[in-house]
């Protein structure tokens, strides 16, 4: 029989709706000649298996089945497309390693590291790896502004410490508005970054591991139409994405290789992607995703087809690699 794979979208966070489209967008890329994906929505407590005919089954938390048509279904695989909390910071993936269910992401711990940009940032700046200077503010701190600018300068970036899809992010530009960024970011996140302003072209960079490889995605470019890469630009279309980047030969590879560096680092797995900022001919490392947006105008189905793969040989690819491992680990 063909391994039931659960593909789950939504999630509590402000990224729901980009979750449910990323969701959308693997459910119908997955190869059903060799699974049997089932579509997952959970938002809170309300997990719900949705068929195509528009009626629900819920799930049972207890051993995450469902029944279809009177008969049990129980999932081999979960494919985690959700965006924030619990599907990027290690929460939904504590839940499966109890079950022992295997799925596609990164393991607890890289999940939690990598989710919170703070610790991620400084465990990285222990291994030489380049970045801007930021400071944490936890919710409620009064921050001494005026030593916040002397430190960091201005213009600067004001963003939450746990969250995605530039929700909550707003670039500084006079003293006046950082106190009001601080909170928006609070909004998202009990921790704000203030963040130097780097002044370069975006660039960022995917990679898996399938089978015993790492497959390193091509670099793309990004040019937003706005101050930033901000949410208008990333889903609304108010960017030029250039995949693969207009850069030299080195340069691309140097991107990829400190991806490579990273994934490693972090103790990455499934398919991940690296976010830079190019000043001076040098990488400024921004963020990691571990569950990033996986929708037709998503950077990593941009990089595989510009590989000349489609996704559904990549999911392929990622879920074996997963069943395999498990398989050899019990």
């Amino acid at each position: 029989m063909k391994p039931n794979i659960a593909v789950i979208t939504g999630g509590d966070s402000s990224e729901f709706i980009v979750s449910v489209k990323s969701g959308a967008n693997v459910f119908q890329s997955i190869d059903k000649n060799l699974f049997c994906p089932w579509l997952v929505r959970m938002q809170e407590k309300t997990w719900q298996v949705l068929f195509e005919d528009g009626s629900v089954a819920d799930i049972d938390k207890s051993d995450f089945s469902f029944f279809n048509r009177g008969e049990k279904v129980s999932f081999d695989f979960a494919y985690i497309t959700i965006h924030g909390t619990p599907g990027e910071n290690g929460i939904l993936q504590a839940y499966f390693e109890l079950l022992k269910i295997p799925y596609s992401s990164c393991n607890v711990g890289a999940s939690a590291l990598t989710f919170d940009k703070w610790r991620c940032s400084h465990f990285l700046r222990s291994f030489g790896i380049t970045m801007a200077r930021s400071v944490k503010l936890n919710k409620g701190e009064k921050p001494d502004t005026e030593k916040l600018i002397e430190w960091l300068g201005l213009p600067l970036f004001v963003k939450p410490n746990a969250g995605g899809s530039s929700f909550g992010i707003t670039k500084v530009k006079a003293e006046t508005q950082l106190q009001e960024a601080i909170e928006r970011a609070w909004n998202e996140s009990h921790e704000a970054l203030v963040e130097e302003f780097i002044e370069g072209t975006e660039y960022t960079c995917g990679l898996t591991r399938i089978g015993t490889e790492i497959t390193i995605f091509p670099v793309t470019e990004v040019i937003p139409r706005n101050e930033f890469f901000d949410f208008e630009a990333k889903y609304q279309g108010a960017s030029e994405e250039i995949t693969p980047a207009r850069l030299p030969a080195h340069l691309f590879e140097e991107c990829q290789q400190l991806s490579r560096r990273i994934y490693d680092l972090c103790g990455c797995d499934g398919i991940v992607r690296v976010d830079y900022i190019l000043h001076n001919n040098k990488f400024y490392f921004l963020e990691i995703n571990t569950t990033p947006g996986m929708t037709s105008a998503s950077f990593i189905p941009q990089q595989i087809n510009a590989m000349g793969k489609e996704l559904s040989e990549i999911l392929t690819g990622v879920i074996n690699t997963k069943l395999e491992s498990y398989k050899h680990s019990c």
